[in-house]
């Protein structure tokens, strides 16, 4: 008998609003703005590493029964996995050409058609200097698709009986996502006395875009829905847990550079996320408030807002639509909401019916195994 999906956790997809917008804010605005969530807004980049962890988070709780019982089929869930991000991954590149010639300026010329060559394929995070190739944003699907592979074994693992043992090997992987930041802080590979949001160097770039860093986010993040597991949906310690979350996220980040960019930048917020996604997670008022209807509408379509804003930016402001519309005095608040417009409408036209047609073509209509 098929082990039924679990109930959609509608607060977590409400919270991926606010994630993927505030990214929009930290690449195109003046964190000033904000007044009292400037820090947030200065700190976007943040919104990566926690939509890294969800992801292993809501895969497991989706899957990692079906893994253990033996009825998760591999070559199935790639391909559902496949179809849900290639067509909005493959609309961005197309939207990317016109960003050819920079990039042939740029790199060398054998990085520039290592890009071209790597990036169709969801490979170009493996390689530093061509990691954000075209479009910016996409490196992070080079991560999750790497991560998908190795997701099927990850999930067999052995589902937790007790809370404390498995916050242990939990901390222990928090732990080793600290490792890649520490250890940058402690050979300052790219002599850097103080990094921040605008350095470069290749170190940096490795460890800001590549797979390898954020890996742990993943794993964490699969762990964490074993923990899920552990705690009642009504248990009122997940609605503490949620505010304690965001209160320590929001402190931290209002420290500014007195918390080390290297670290911040993934590892160190593995915990304080996990405390969000288990409070949200829960049946209380917060879990509520996010899960309010419009907030879930425009977070189904986070994935486009986030991957296409760089694409759809551009190709707003070098079109001088909003000049033709005499609507410039309004910008960038309009330009926000047009961005958000597109990626609903980028949901709905474009990636849903592309899936479709994909799973259907692959026959990847369910990722259970066939009885034999």
């Amino acid at each position: 008998m098929e082990t039924r999906k679990p109930a959609p956790l509608k607060a977590l997809t409400g919270l991926r609003c606010f994630a993927a917008i505030n990214i929009v804010f930290f690449h195109f605005s003046n964190p000033k703005w904000f007044g009292f969530l400037a820090p947030v807004v200065n700190a976007g980049f943040i919104s990566v590493s926690y939509f890294i962890l969800l992801s292993g988070f809501v895969l497991a709780y989706n899957y990692a029964d079906r893994a253990r019982l033996g009825e998760l089929d591999r070559k199935r869930f790639w391909e559902a996995r496949f179809t849900r991000i290639y067509p909005i991954y493959f609309l961005s590149l197309v939207l990317s050409v016109g960003k050819l010639a920079s990039e042939f300026q740029t790199h060398t010329h054998a990085m520039f058609w290592t890009g071209i060559v790597l990036t169709p394929l969801l490979l170009q995070g493996f390689v530093p200097t061509i990691a954000t190739f075209l479009n910016t944003p996409a490196w992070t699907m080079s991560a999750e698709a790497a991560y998908y592979v190795i997701f099927p074994w990850l999930a067999r693992g052995k589902r937790p009986q007790r809370i404390a043992p498995h916050i242990a090997k939990m901390a222990g992987i928090w732990i080793l996502g600290l490792v890649p930041g520490a250890l940058y802080m402690a050979f300052d590979p790219d002599g850097i006395a103080h990094p921040d949001r605008w350095s470069y160097g290749p170190w940096l770039w490795a460890l800001k875009y590549t797979p390898y860093s954020h890996v742990f986010s993943f794993v964490f993040g699969v762990m964490l829905a074993g923990l899920d597991q552990l705690i009642p949906r009504t248990n009122r310690l997940r609605l503490w847990l949620g505010l304690f979350g965001f209160a320590a996220i929001y402190t931290l980040l209002s420290l500014g550079p007195l918390v080390p960019y290297a670290i911040i930048h993934d590892g160190l917020l593995m915990p304080l996320f996990g405390c969000i996604i288990l409070g949200l997670a829960g049946e209380n008022l917060l879990a509520r408030l996010l899960g309010a209807r419009p907030l879930v509408f425009v977070g189904e379509a986070s994935y486009c807002l986030y991957l296409l804003h760089f694409n759809l930016w551009t190709l707003l402001h070098q079109s001088h639509l909003l000049d033709a519309l005499r609507l410039t005095s309004f910008d960038p608040w309009i330009s926000y909401v047009l961005l958000v417009v597109c990626a609903v409408l980028a949901l709905h036209f474009i990636e849903k019916p592309a899936q479709r047609k994909l799973r259907q073509w692959m026959g990847a209509t369910t990722v259970t195994r066939r009885p034999r």
